[in-house]
Order: structure tokens, then C-alpha cells, then sequence
């Protein structure tokens, strides 16, 4: 298959679909900020729309869905498409943010779990199911993010509304026993906190829990294999 020519300043001004690959760390924001940055200087224009369909955490990787211009009229469309992830869940502990982004708060003793155990409590999650988000989210309340007010511990779950969300398949992959270290796969409707999966599994499991890597690598018909670096996108920019 020939190699598809990079689109000109105009046809990024009409709008177009970027199919990128988050590295770690980075966040969706920073992203996109990038890749604005690059197009500023690329069609000479100062101003660009540019906006993505579904936000990744910094310590996520993977797919994300930059539009430009008129396409960003379908960002909305795009976010309500299924996803699809890989990772990996650490059972015996748990962090307030349910993810390597704050220090454990709790640790469990986990000799008693196995896998038909983890294997079972997963399928409990299947369906329409209600979830809590994390509280370590940019989920808005009274008119701040919540993140803003984890941080000052001024916000607890407790008081948060759950959500109904849709768990197409939640998969085990593989667990290491030893290191008591899930690895999964997971399709599920927009709107799902994988982190708070990890976090409601553990309690599934009279446990604790939080991710410990993710992965999109897949959103409705868009994958992974698809998709470049930011970096890596940048450098087939033409240069004149």
C-alpha cells in the first residue's frame, strides 16, 4: 500500500482526523497543545482548532483522536464510540488515585487469592454497571476539577455520584501469582474509569487494588497500529 501524502496546510485549516499514539507522561492536553503548536507554524495560521475525543491520564498510553479545524464539529461523535484497552492491575494495595500517581495508603495480604478467584469476581463486572469516578479526576464540581481539590483533600468519593457505564468484556490475560500482578483487556463504553475498575475489583475481592499500566488500543474503528508519536508525526511534516 502506497504511503498516504501528509495533508496540506488547507486540508488541516478543512479539518482533519490524527490518529495519535500518547507516550507516557505526557498529558492529552500536552498533546494537543504540541501538535497545535506544529500546525501554527505549518499553515501559517495563528489560529487552529484543534481538540481531542477522550482524554488519557499521564500514566496511560496509547490511542488518542486529534481533530483539526471543521473536524472538531465531530468530537463529540467520536468520544461516544467503544474503546478497547490492555493493562495491567496490582492487587494488594491501594493509592488514593487508584493508579501509580499517589503513594500506596493501604497494603493486603494477597496469599489467598488465585486466579479462578479474580477470574470470577471480574465477571461481576459485565453490563450496565454503576461507577464512582476517582476523585483524582478532571471531572468538574461547583465549578472546579476535582483533581484541584484531591490534592487539598478538601474532596472524598463518598460524596461523588456514580455513573452508568458499559463493560462489554473485561478479560484476564494473565496473573502472576508471586508478584500478585493482573494482566487484563477490556472493552467498554465511553465514560469508563479504568482506574476506579481497578479500585472496585479490589474491593470485589475484600482486597486492594489500583492500575498499574494502561493502554488504549483501540477506539470504534480507529487502532493503535495506526497511529504515531506526537514527535514522530512532526517529523513528517514537510519542510520547505
Amino acid at each position: 500500500m502506497p504511503e498516504r501524502k501528509f495533508p496540506s496546510p488547507e486540508e488541516f485549516l478543512e479539518g482533519q482526523l490524527l490518529l495519535i499514539n500518547k507516550p507516557l507522561d505526557w498529558t492529552s492536553f500536552q498533546a494537543v497543545h504540541f501538535i497545535r503548536g506544529c500546525l501554527r507554524r505549518y499553515t501559517g495560521q495563528r489560529k487552529i482548532k484543534v481538540g481531542h475525543a477522550g482524554t488519557l491520564d499521564p500514566l496511560a498510553t496509547g490511542l488518542l483522536l486529534v481533530c483539526t479545524g471543521r473536524k472538531t464539529k465531530q468530537i463529540e461523535q467520536f468520544m461516544g464510540l467503544s474503546k478497547v484497552y490492555t493493562g495491567r492491575i496490582q492487587l494488594g494495595a491501594s493509592r488514593p488515585s487508584h493508579d501509580r500517581e499517589t503513594e500506596i495508603e493501604r497494603r493486603f495480604e494477597t496469599t489467598g487469592l488465585s486466579g479462578v478467584h479474580i477470574q470470577t469476581a471480574m465477571s461481576t463486572f459485565s453490563g450496565a454497571i454503576d461507577q464512582i469516578p476517582p476523585v483524582f479526576s478532571a471531572i468538574r464540581k461547583q465549578g472546579k476539577r476535582l483533581y484541584e481539590s484531591a490534592r487539598k483533600g478538601t474532596v472524598d468519593e463518598g460524596e461523588l455520584q456514580p455513573r452508568s457505564v458499559f463493560i462489554e468484556e473485561f478479560k484476564m490475560e494473565a496473573y502472576d501469582l508471586e508478584n500478585a500482578l493482573l494482566t487484563f483487556s477490556l472493552k467498554c463504553s465511553k465514560g469508563t474509569y479504568v482506574r476506579s475498575l481497578a479500585r472496585d475489583l479490589g474491593i470485589a475481592l475484600h482486597n486492594g487494588a489500583y492500575l498499574d499500566a494502561l493502554c488504549r488500543t483501540r477506539i470504534g474503528p480507529y487502532d493503535l497500529s495506526e497511529a504515531l508519536e506526537p514527535k514522530a508525526w512532526a517529523s513528517a511534516i514537510p519542510r520547505e
